[in-house]
């Protein structure tokens, strides 16, 4: 096999956008066997923009005969499934993690608009989004498409504010979804809505208007998430230690929910993913 070269960088956005922006990440893979990467759901909305001449390849489920459509630039709202990366062994381009709040700032809707959903990126921003296209090509460095990215977004955020767009998501759900990401996902729904005032059904109505997502659900991407991550690296624990680290009954409790988010057992999973230990 030939071997592959992996370099990229990461960044925070600028303070101004924290509260809408998780994170930024730049990628650049090569040399790797072509394939289909499982890009698995998490707690963000994610945004993802080429910077090569081949579009994105990107279909909304894994193995289940869902199209292949083609993006430049590509939205997603949160999920419940992996969507299928398809590449040539090549994949170069910029990834913007967006919290709940990112939705309303930038493309003046709720979250839940976007569930389960992959967007052309021009349908929600607009020109900008083909601006923002061309300076991230042109710029030469991370640390410069990263300052585009800060300028723009930052931009794009104003324009909403102007139109009068409500960035401000009920105070309860943010908290919610705050306290739901910084365990991840191991809180108990009833309790944190006893903790609010409401009700555990007022919560879950209020939570998956906002984000297209109950809370109960959202807790159970958050801790797949977690064992995705813990089973992505290099030298992965064995998938029993991963399903306890991740807060699972057990390694066939992990196995239900990977099948389900991913559409494919773990082992399966392993043998599969191209993209492991790339970065």
């Amino acid at each position: 096999m030939e071997d592959h070269t992996a370099t990229g960088a990461g960044a925070r956005p600028a303070p101004a956008l924290r509260r809408y922006v998780d994170s930024y990440v730049g990628f650049d893979l090569r040399g790797l066997p072509a394939g289909v990467h499982c890009g698995p759901p998490g707690r963000a909305l994610t945004v993802v923009i080429s910077l090569s001449d081949d579009p994105l390849r990107v279909a909304a489920g894994v193995d289940d005969g869902s199209p292949v459509t083609r993006f430049s630039g590509v939205a997603g709202g949160l999920m419940c499934r992996s969507v299928a990366i398809h590449h040539d062994g090549r994949q170069r381009g910029v990834q913007v993690a967006l919290t709940p709040l990112g939705a309303r700032a930038l493309y003046g809707m709720p979250a839940a608009e976007l569930a389960h959903q992959l967007v052309p990126l021009d349908e929600l921003l607009g020109a900008l989004a083909g601006e923002l296209s061309d300076r991230l090509r042109a710029a030469s460095t991370w640390a410069a498409r990263f300052a585009v990215l800060d300028e723009l977004l930052l931009r794009a955020v104003g324009r909403g504010a102007h139109a009068g767009h409500e960035h401000r998501v009920r105070p309860e759900v943010a908290e919610a979804w705050r306290r739901l990401v910084a365990a991840r996902g191991g809180v108990q729904v009833g309790a944190l809505a006893a903790e609010l005032g409401w009700s555990r059904r007022y919560l879950t109505e209020r939570f998956r208007g906002e984000l297209g997502l109950s809370p109960k659900t959202f807790a159970r991407v958050l801790r797949f998430a977690q064992a995705h991550e813990l089973a992505a690296v290099a030298d992965p624990l064995p998938w029993g230690e991963v399903a306890a680290v991740s807060g699972y009954a057990d390694q066939a409790h992990l196995v239900r929910d990977w099948r389900e988010f991913t559409g494919r057992s773990p082992t399966v999973w392993r043998r599969g993913e191209v993209l492991l230990g790339a970065g």
